[in-house]
């Protein structure tokens, strides 16, 4: 199923598959939307640029965003929680262990 997820890193919004807590450009943290997928592309051009502008500002993005939460029952969630030794928001701790892998991972030159 497809939901509507705002990067405040990047400044978009994206279509994903899922309920997705990581930017797929920037690996920040993602927030998700209540408006549908259907509703959302239904949206004329003017129409989204506004609810782009309307999920940049913070007081707007609170009433637009929505919580999923149904991860905290999956495997997953539990054995990261188990890890989780400063108690952080589960996406801040995603984010913090993807940008740690990119950081970590060596990509070979090109000569």
């Amino acid at each position: 199923m497809m939901y509507m997820h705002y990067c405040k890193q990047c400044h978009r919004i994206f279509m994903l598959n899922g309920h997705k807590m990581i930017c797929p450009k920037c690996t920040q943290s993602l927030t998700e939307l209540q408006i549908s997928y259907m509703d959302y592309v239904e949206l004329d051009m003017e129409e989204r640029a506004a609810f782009k502008e309307a999920c940049a500002d913070e007081r707007q993005l609170n009433k637009l965003k929505t919580t999923y939460r149904m991860y905290k029952y999956s495997k997953w969630y539990k054995e990261l929680q188990a890890q989780n030794e400063g108690n952080l928001p589960i996406s801040a701790l995603l984010s913090a262990i993807m940008q740690k892998n990119t950081t970590d991972f060596d990509l070979p030159e090109v000569h």
